[in-house]
């Protein structure tokens, strides 16, 4: 089957959608989106393996506005099977994993065993203490991102169509939910008031335009920002003109998000990537930085964008009267002596936290952490240790990861969507070491 015949099958899949939620038959699309989207997966999966990863990450950035516009139409529900299809497509990565288990017994994928045994060793731990329905779904917030980032590694050979395809996909998603970003926090769009009164985040802000927190086409205003910064911070890398196109609702969709923590793993990237890359880039970063600037500022600094954005930024001179800010102090303190003493863990599937340390200790208590942060570390220390020869893509890459690393105090950025985007990164920086290694060993030149 030719390409195609491969994105015939992609657009049917978007039209049958599309129709179910104009004619109103959200419940339908209810069950039939998650099999038909994990059928799809399958399918590309096997016949095209750069489409599917982009198929999946688009999966990832536009599934919670589905879910949202065929709500609208048909009542809500909760929780939405829809929700479930971008965990569904990615699950097909486990596919790589048990096909090639016997070869990852090597210096390079046994790091990734060791994370996925302290998952399973949570996931047990949560059977004993409830509903195994309630531990499964945990397990796919735990698991698919590691089988995804192996899934990545482990197609070293084809690592440059990876690589295009990556810049390609978070290039496009900037601008869409950028530019739908900045739509919603102006007109507040009904499905997406619908939602949120339904849902009762107050975190979101109000069911009003120009009172929203923005979360675009995600789910959550943190889950969007992760998004946002991820692909900002790609734009370095990024060539030819979709930049331009790119910044303007990028970045001002992103300070709309009012999401500090991402803001601040923005900086740190950005402060790595400017450090370590060669004079001619860092020449480059300071031109678009500046360009960046004299696009942003004359909207970020003038209604109706300056009063949610400025209000946000005073908050960092003023931390300790931010309600916030207390919020999370009071629960490390409340919590983190109970969490360290924690030997075994209480499984996946506990309480949700804000801070990636205290759900691991939980969930997978120390034995379980060991073995997950064990084989993370391994596989951080082998890609950041690396020299990367130039290359701006893995700098870009490692301001990526280091940007995530640095919110994990705040949330438990190792699940969802920041889950994959860690290990996803994470895997096509080694699938990049290993793809020159094999081609320096045969003699040839990059």
């Amino acid at each position: 089957m030719n390409k195609k015949q491969l994105w015939i099958v992609i657009l049917g899949f978007a039209f049958f959608s599309g129709v179910c939620i104009i004619a109103g038959l959200g419940k339908i699309l209810n069950l039939v989106f998650p099999i038909a989207a994990f059928g799809i997966g399958i399918f590309l999966y096997y016949r095209s393996p750069i489409l599917y990863i982009g198929f999946t990450w688009w999966m990832w950035f536009l599934t919670p506005l589905v879910r949202r516009l065929a709500d609208y139409r048909s009542g809500f529900t909760d929780p939405s099977p829809i929700l479930l299809a971008p965990y569904l497509i990615t699950l097909a990565s486990l596919i790589t994993l048990l096909k090639y288990f016997p070869k990852v017994y090597n210096k390079q994928g046994f790091p990734f065993i060791l994370s996925l045994l302290g998952v399973v060793y949570g996931f047990f731990v949560g059977l004993i203490y409830r509903h195994p329905l309630t531990v499964g779904i945990a397990l796919l917030e735990w698991l698919i991102p590691i089988t995804f980032g192996f899934h990545v590694f482990f197609n070293w050979s084809i690592y440059p169509d990876f690589r295009k395809k990556f810049e390609q996909t978070f290039v496009w998603g900037v601008i869409v939910m950028g530019v739908y970003g900045i739509v919603q926090y102006m007109i507040a769009p009904e499905w997406d008031r619908y939602w949120l009164l339904s849902t009762e985040m107050a975190s979101a802000g109000m069911p009003e335009p120009m009172g929203i927190r923005v979360w675009s086409t995600m789910n959550s205003p943190g889950s969007f920002a992760i998004v946002m910064m991820s692909g900002l911070l790609l734009l370095f890398a990024s060539r030819g003109n979709l930049y331009f196109f790119a910044a303007l609702p990028g970045y001002l969709s992103f300070l709309l998000s009012s999401v500090r923590a991402a803001w601040g793993g923005w900086f740190m990237g950005l402060i790595t990537l400017a450090i370590f890359v060669k004079s001619s880039v860092q020449i480059r970063m300071i031109v678009i930085i500046i360009t960046m600037l004299l696009l942003i500022l004359p909207f970020a600094t003038v209604e109706p964008f300056s009063p949610i954005i400025s209000e946000r930024l005073e908050t960092f001179s003023d931390i300790e009267n931010d309600g916030s800010a207390q919020a999370r102090q009071e629960t490390y303190e409340n919590l983190l002596g109970e969490a360290i003493s924690n030997l075994f863990g209480t499984g996946i599937g506990s309480p949700k936290y804000d801070s990636g340390i205290l759900a691991m200790l939980f969930s997978l208590g120390w034995i379980g952490t060991i073995f997950y942060m064990g084989g993370m570390i391994m596989l951080l220390y082998s890609f950041l240790t690396a020299g990367y020869q130039s290359d701006t893509f893995l700098y870009v890459i490692r301001a990526i990861l280091l940007g995530i690393i640095s919110q994990v105090v705040l949330g438990a950025v190792m699940l969802g969507v920041g889950g994959m985007i860690l290990w996803g990164f994470l895997g096509l920086g080694l699938a990049s070491q290993e793809y020159k290694r094999r081609i320096e060993n045969q003699g040839v030149s990059l």
